[in-house]
């Protein structure tokens, strides 16, 4: 069996407008263009899919101590910056795979703004990375489950994320969770 270690490239391509100004439509493929750019670790791709005005939080309610948790929240300089640094981050390599589902977009009268609620749950596949790690390598892990409540701006019929604030269900994150998710 020949197993293939290069890096995929991205089948998401670019956002465009939608052909009949559908807005609903242009925001429902951007979201779900946006999620194949991350599992492919396209990640200034993604970002590239942000206005200038971009904010980014990773949120969670935490039932036991009644108050709202912020893991992170960044705007889209920090999150230039946190991609450039990556490379550096301890990681063991096993890549993450979202599926995403999106529930509800809700355009604008004036057509020049959206909000969309997405669930998502996110896999990660195990690598045979250190000791021991070959137990579980090769399996698959439901990582992280939550939704997103996304923001978009919309100009010439185009999308662009302005705010993305992932809710998460867990409150316990481990290796691979300083990825965009």
């Amino acid at each position: 069996m020949n197993v293939q270690t290069t890096e995929r490239p991205s089948s998401a391509g670019a956002p465009a407008a939608a052909p009949n100004g559908d807005a609903a439509a242009s925001v429902k493929d951007l979201i779900y263009r946006a999620t194949i750019m991350l599992d492919d670790q396209q990640w200034n791709d993604w970002l590239a899919l942000c206005a200038d005005d971009f904010t980014y939080e990773i949120r969670s309610w935490s039932p036991e101590i009644h108050k709202e948790l912020t893991y992170l929240h960044a705007n889209r300089k920090d999150m230039q910056h946190l991609i450039d640094l990556l490379p550096k981050h301890n990681t063991d390599h096993s890549p993450l795979t979202r599926h995403t589902t999106v529930y509800t977009v809700d355009v604008a009268e004036d057509g020049k703004t959206a909000k969309a609620i997405s669930a998502f749950a996110v896999h990660q596949h195990m690598l045979d990375t250190g000791s021991n790690s070959h137990v579980s390598a090769g399996e698959s892990h439901l990582f992280l489950v939550g939704k997103y409540h996304d923001e978009f701006v919309i100009e010439d019929g185009t999308p662009r994320f302005k705010a993305r604030t992932v809710r998460l269900q867990e409150r316990r994150l481990d290796r691979g969770s300083h990825w965009p998710i």
